[in-house]
């Protein structure tokens, strides 16, 4: 077995205990057994069937930051415990895209129907999005209550859920997906929704979670990790934006839908930047157009634009800029560089 896949198997390993002590609360109060069947298969639904890179973020910085080899060396009460930490942002992700596909209206989610879309469920997923949040907190409280750390994740947590949700307004406001007004994009919106929507929650929080835990905690060695994994968060939004309109689907694992869903794209506002008067009108009467000819029309002027080159010089140049910022992290008070290295190397030139 690949280290990738023992690391994941080993955390994925804990999930089933966390649902049944989730399930031992609600127990608790007497609710009715319906209930109860109800929110485990919304647990065991919407968590861990995703790549779980941001759960198992927590348990690789960890690791870093405490000197060991690998997940091995861990008891297995300090490994269940940092675990719980990983599940808790999983968690998080599942309130978000069970909420997310709602708004969205999308069709499925990881191979499967999204939640709403279940029979029987419908709009009661906003109740199960809310319940998914809540077990965040009920977990924190049950194995953290007592660490004195526990006020800097319940802190940490609800600031992130609120600059999450701040990110997804504006997407929301900004690229409806069945009203298409270019003149509402910008790299500047762009540069936010994405920063607020996907950075802090998918890069920021793993590492300092792991930090909390590994008794880390100066101002000083928080922001030196914000300042490195923020842009890098940007970046792989971008990337992924990029890989959208010209990776291979073969490669990327699906077909890129953002043209045709009036996304706030990366490579629709730097096309925006570039555009003259005639090529933009072939973008406000084709972009975010539900036809594979429209999609085409805009894909060969992205082509015409370049914009592939001017990715490739920006992926980089941000690149060189992070590498030069990790070189320069102050280790004194615990904290490693190799960690931001660790992130950067896998989102650097990635494929898919």
């Amino acid at each position: 077995m690949s280290d990738k896949a023992h690391k994941k198997d080993k955390f994925v390993g804990v999930f089933p205990e966390l649902v049944e002590e989730l399930l031992d609360v609600l127990k608790g109060y007497g609710i009715r057994e319906e209930a109860i069947e109800w929110y485990r298969d919304s647990l065991n639904y919407n968590t861990p069937g995703g790549k779980l890179n941001r759960g198992i973020s927590v348990v690789d910085t960890y690791v870093i930051l405490k000197g060991f080899k690998s997940i091995d060396d861990l008891s297995v009460e300090e490994y269940k415990k940092i675990a719980i930490l990983g599940w808790c942002i999983e968690l998080l992700q599942a309130y978000f895209l069970v909420a997310d596909d709602m708004m969205d209206k999308s069709i499925t989610r990881r191979g499967q129907p999204c939640w709403y879309r279940k029979e029987g469920v419908a709009e009661i997923a906003i109740n199960d999005a809310f319940m998914l949040e809540a077990a965040i907190y009920v977990l924190l409280k049950k194995h953290f209550k007592k660490e004195s750390y526990y006020v800097d994740l319940l802190e940490l947590f609800h600031d992130v859920t609120f600059q999450t949700e701040l990110g997804q307004l504006l997407d929301l406001i900004t690229a409806p997906e069945d009203h298409v007004d270019l003149s509402k994009f910008s790299l500047e919106k762009h540069s936010f929704i994405v920063i607020f929507k996907t950075a802090y929650y998918s890069f920021y929080l793993p590492v300092a979670l792991a930090m909390y835990a590994a008794g880390i905690n100066d101002e000083k060695d928080l922001k030196q990790a914000s300042d490195v994994l923020i842009p890098l968060g940007e970046y792989f939004q971008i990337q992924d934006d990029y890989l959208d309109c010209f990776g291979k689907p073969e490669d990327i694992g699906k077909i890129g839908t953002d043209i045709q869903d009036n996304k706030c794209s990366w490579v629709i506002n730097t096309a925006l930047k570039l555009v003259n008067p005639e090529q933009r009108k072939i973008l406000d009467e084709n972009y975010g157009l539900k036809n594979s000819e429209a999609e085409l029309r805009v894909k060969n002027l992205f082509n015409e634009l370049g914009i592939d080159k001017i990715y490739l010089d920006y992926e980089e140049k941000i690149a060189n800029e992070l590498r030069e910022k990790i070189s320069q992290i102050d280790e004194s008070r615990g904290f490693k560089g190799s960690v931001l290295t660790e992130f950067l190397n896998k989102v650097y030139k990635r494929s898919k």
